[in-house]
């Protein structure tokens, strides 16, 4: 008689991809503008505990295997980074981590994106660790609008946008000019890159507006958020 031999459960390939783009917490390396209001440590304390809070709401929103998760690191060389990314899963934040490479933050995403496309991803959402009150829901909410429609983005107080996220159809229309030739920084993202996306008759849903923190003017409303940064 033969033993009968079970097939293993196949785990489903992911078809959804959240990236958070970071960059490295490191005195020096991160929050120019607000290193020059509280100092170069103190930035990247704050910078610390606000990738740490990005990280865990990420993990919760990416519990269903059609969903995956990616850390985009700008600021640190590849050795360095595993051992950032061993010391995250020592916390419970196991995840795939890879540097972003070069050229500017549109570079940067683009990058991001094909990577995804090409690996058979069919939704991707690009975020910031920028936002104290980001959870969970946040990005749940910007995968179910990529049901709806191509493009979703998380707007900003400042004039940016704090979440990005395309469809397959939707980078194809339209994902170069979304990140080209914006003026990255300013005020004018936002608007710039909805007026990119009128232009190849892109439609895109918004998502509640949020604040980043740039400079040692935000910290006031920001503390207000508790223990985050207590």
């Amino acid at each position: 008689m033969h033993a009968l031999r079970l097939s293993p459960v196949e785990r489903p390939s992911p078809v959804e991809r959240l990236v958070v783009m970071a960059r490295w917490p490191a005195p020096g390396r991160c929050k120019s503008r607000l290193a020059a209001g509280c100092g170069a440590e103190r930035a990247a304390w704050i910078q610390e505990r606000l990738t740490s809070h990005t990280l865990q709401s990420a993990v919760a929103s990416c519990a269903s295997p059609q969903r995956e998760l990616r850390l985009a690191v700008e600021g640190l060389g590849r050795r360095g980074l595993g051992r950032w990314q061993r010391a995250l899963a020592h916390q419970g934040l196991a995840l795939e981590a890879a540097p972003q490479g070069a050229g500017n933050l549109g570079c940067r995403m683009q990058r991001e994106l094909r990577l995804a496309f090409a690996a058979g991803r069919e939704a991707v959402v690009l975020v910031g660790t920028d936002l104290p009150s980001l959870e969970p829901a946040d990005l749940a909410l910007a995968f179910a609008a990529l049901q709806e429609q191509p493009c979703v983005i998380g707007p900003a107080s400042d004039g940016g946008y704090w979440l990005l996220g395309l469809r397959r159809d939707g980078f194809a229309l339209a994902g170069a000019a979304l990140m080209g030739g914006m003026p990255w920084g300013s005020d004018q993202v936002l608007q710039a890159t909805l007026q990119a996306a009128q232009r190849r008759q892109l439609p895109v849903q918004l998502l509640r507006e949020q604040s980043d923190l740039d400079q040692i003017d935000d910290l006031a409303a920001w503390l207000r958020c508790g223990p985050l940064l207590s």
